[in-house]
C-alpha cells in the first residue's frame, strides 16, 4: 500500500522578487502621499502669500494715509481745517487709484440735490467727479464725462446728457437735482440752470447703504476703477440734500451769499478719506472759486 504524500499548499514563503516589488509599491505610495502633501502645502503657502501681499498693500496705503493726515495736522494743527469744510481734495494725475471716499452713505432717497465745486485739469472729458454705487447697481448715481462724450448724469444706469461746460480749467460750482416723480432733473453751472428734463429713472428710489467715491467711476461696489474715467483736478464742498433745492438756494451757494449745508452729507474734513496719493489742502471756495 502506497503512502499518501502530503498535499502541497500555496502558503509557501514569497520569493525575493515579490518582496522587492511589494516594498517598491509601498515606497511609491509613501512618495505619492508626500508629494501630494507638499503640493497642498505649496498651494496654501501661495494663497497665504497672495493674502499677505494684499494685506501688505493695504497696510502700506493705510500708513501713507496716516502720514498724510499727520502732515495735515502739522500744517493745520490737530483740529484740522477751520472751519472743517475749508479744504479741497486734489487728484493730480489721471489713474485708477487716487480718490476720496465719503465715510457716510446715503439713505433711501426719492429726490436729491448734489452740489460741489470742481476744477478739472483734464485734456478731454473731465472724467468722474463723483459716483455712488450699491451692491446691486454700480451706477446708482454717477456724474461722468468720458472722452468726447457729453457730461452725463446716470441714475440706476439710466442716462441724461447735461449741457454743462467744465473744461476750461477754472473753478465751477455744479449742482444736479432729481426727483423720482416723473424722473424730473435739472443741472446748474455757477448758479444758473443750464439744463432740465424728465423720465430719468422715473419712480425709482435711490437705494441705501452704498459707497460714495469722489474722482473715480465704480464698476463694482467701492472699486474696480478705470483710469480713462478718472477725474483729475480739484474738488470741494461736496454736499447732498434729500430734496430738490430751489433755484434761488443753488444760486446762493454758487455766489456765496448762502452757506447751506447738505442735510444728508456735509463737506467735513473728518468725513472725507483720501487714498492712493490724493491730498487735502486748505481752500476757501467763496474766495478762490469766485476769483477763478
Amino acid at each position: 500500500m502506497q503512502q499518501e504524500l502530503p498535499a502541497r499548499t500555496n502558503g509557501s514563503a514569497p520569493t525575493a522578487p515579490a518582496l522587492a516589488r511589494d516594498a517598491l509599491h509601498t515606497k511609491m505610495e509613501q512618495l505619492e502621499e508626500q508629494l501630494l502633501s507638499k503640493i497642498l502645502t505649496l498651494q496654501k503657502e501661495r494663497q497665504a502669500a497672495s493674502t499677505d501681499r494684499s494685506q501688505q498693500q493695504h497696510n502700506i496705503e493705510k500708513e501713507l494715509n496716516s502720514l498724510q493726515n499727520r502732515v495735515t495736522e502739522l500744517e493745520h494743527g490737530p483740529l484740522g481745517y477751520s472751519p472743517p469744510d475749508a479744504f479741497k481734495v486734489t487728484i493730480p494725475v489721471q489713474n485708477n487709484y487716487m480718490y476720496a471716499r465719503m465715510k457716510k452713505s446715503l439713505p433711501e432717497l426719492y429726490a436729491f440735490t448734489i452740489c460741489m465745486w470742481l476744477k478739472s485739469k483734464a485734456l478731454a472729458g473731465i472724467g468722474t467727479p463723483f459716483s455712488y454705487s450699491v451692491p446691486s447697481q454700480a451706477n446708482e448715481i454717477v456724474l461722468l464725462e468720458w472722452g468726447s462724450n457729453p457730461l452725463e448724469l446716470l441714475i440706476n444706469d439710466k442716462v441724461a446728457q447735461l449741457p454743462l461746460s467744465l473744461k476750461d480749467k477754472a473753478w465751477h460750482h455744479v449742482c444736479v437735482a432729481w426727483t423720482t416723480r416723473d424722473g424730473k432733473w435739472s443741472a446748474y453751472q455757477d448758479g444758473e440752470q443750464r439744463g432740465a428734463g424728465e423720465n430719468l429713472a422715473s419712480w425709482h428710489s435711490i437705494r441705501p447703504q452704498g459707497v460714495v467715491i469722489l474722482g473715480q467711476e465704480q464698476d463694482t461696489l467701492g472699486g474696480r476703477f478705470d483710469a480713462t474715467q478718472a477725474f483729475v483736478g480739484e474738488l470741494a464742498q461736496f454736499g447732498v440734500w434729500d430734496h430738490m433745492l430751489a433755484p434761488a438756494e443753488i444760486l446762493g451757494l454758487a455766489n456765496c451769499t448762502s452757506h447751506l449745508q447738505g442735510n444728508v452729507i456735509q463737506w467735513d474734513d473728518q468725513a472725507v478719506e483720501i487714498f492712493g496719493g490724493a491730498s487735502k489742502a486748505g481752500f476757501a471756495a467763496c474766495e478762490e472759486g469766485r476769483k477763478a
